[in-house]
């Protein structure tokens, strides 16, 4: 029998622990802790609130491992993408220029990669059963100055036909972007590493093409045609120095004239690509000019 019951008293539960004992918790009695004003520099803030903790010779509730193991772990995680971003390396090159494809097999083979999407050969044509943005690259290195040949045919009157030049190979708007038909079929454009950039016309504003085109992110465009069901077009893209010319069925359809033109390792591959619709690809011609 212990001594509360054989005094008669009531036991009582263990007194909690001092206030800045408790995590996250401080002796009312100490000073409070600096607070950021507004436009104060974070990191002296930090720094301020850091010293604040050790005059007190108290820790800081994320000097606790339980807190800060697992914020650790997590933004390991997060960096992951990142990481692979930068070690992946510069993409495969599998084949030359000049290139010549008209898909008369079973399997793509080994010149092409892409990221994402069911990519297959069906009936002599290269299927894209609307890949959403992820593109077939060609594994082979463009000329700066080059002309790519294509045709092309949707299985809709959705539009949205693409393809990509002077990209890196792995991602959708590392270059150039040509859309045909694009939101739902109704304009169509050369993009600048961006396909929904700013617009430049001969009525652009000039300090608006200006920081446009110092972004880097900018696109040309017209509205129509539409893209027709089933119809066979002939794609013609010539890169010349500055100027990329894009025609259709032997007619000017667009130019974009680029003052910084896209080159070098991060910038020498082509690709076919759709968003959602089912598209066709055949007879590929890419040679230097």
């Amino acid at each position: 029998m212990n001594e509360s019951t054989q005094t008669g008293e009531t036991p009582q539960p263990p007194a909690p622990p001092p206030p800045e004992e408790r995590f996250g918790e401080r002796d009312p009695s100490l000073p409070e802790p600096p607070k950021m004003q507004g436009g104060y520099d974070f990191f002296r803030w930090v720094g301020r609130v850091a010293r604040w903790y050790a005059a007190d010779g108290k820790r800081h509730p994320l000097t606790r491992r339980h807190i800060w193991l697992p914020f650790v772990i997590l933004l390991a995680i997060l960096t992951i993408p990142y990481v692979h971003l930068f070690a992946r390396g510069p993409a495969k090159v599998t084949t030359t220029i000049p290139f010549q494809d008209d898909f008369n097999r079973e399997e793509l083979g080994d010149n092409y990669f892409a990221t994402g999407g069911f990519w297959r050969i069906i009936d002599g044509w290269l299927y894209s059963p609307g890949v959403k943005n992820n593109p077939l690259w060609l594994k082979a290195k463009l000329p700066r100055n080059v002309v790519v040949e294509f045709d092309v045919k949707a299985d809709s009157t959705v539009g949205d036909l693409k393809c990509e030049l002077f990209g890196n190979g792995r991602d959708h708007s590392s270059g150039y972007i040509l859309i045909f038909g694009g939101w739902n079929n109704t304009k169509s454009i050369i993009a600048r590493l961006y396909e929904h950039g700013t617009d430049i016309t001969d009525t652009t504003p000039a300090y608006v093409k200006k920081d446009a085109l110092a972004d880097g992110r900018w696109r040309v465009f017209r509205d129509g045609p539409k893209v027709e069901k089933g119809r066979v077009y002939h794609w013609k893209i010539v890169r010349e120095g500055s100027k990329l010319t894009w025609y259709m069925d032997n007619e000017l359809f667009l130019q974009l004239d680029d003052p910084n033109p896209l080159e070098g390792s991060d910038h020498d591959r082509f690709g076919f690509g759709t968003w959602a619709n089912d598209a066709y690809f055949d007879n590929l011609s890419i040679r230097p000019l």
